[in-house]
């Protein structure tokens, strides 16, 4: 009895280690406009986003977040690379004055 209890304790601890995933890198000055905009990445659009907020407030030493300038922001982005799918991600960026 005790071998069997034992043996369904064992099991359901394997049961419940949840499955590894492998993760990905991604290089985000390679990211084209089209890619950003039809979700072709391993990340979602939405993670890279948070990316390029801390990537240039880190760069200006802005430690404020504001949710409503993030949202205008990525909307803008999105319309931006509609327009220009083969141009960098990064670049679009720029070339808006998000960076600033």
């Amino acid at each position: 009895m005790k071998a069997r209890l034992f043996l369904t304790s064992a099991l359901l601890m394997f049961v419940q280690i949840p499955a590894l995933q492998a993760q990905a890198t991604v290089d985000v000055v390679k990211i084209t406009c089209e890619q950003f905009s039809m979700e072709e990445l391993a990340v979602s659009s939405r993670d890279v986003i948070f990316w390029l907020s801390g990537y240039y407030h880190r760069e200006h030493n802005n430690t404020v977040i504001e949710p409503g300038a993030i949202k205008r922001d990525a909307s803008n982005l999105n319309r931006y690379c509609y327009q220009h799918g083969e141009m960098t991600v990064m670049d679009a960026v720029k070339n808006m004055g998000l960076g600033k």
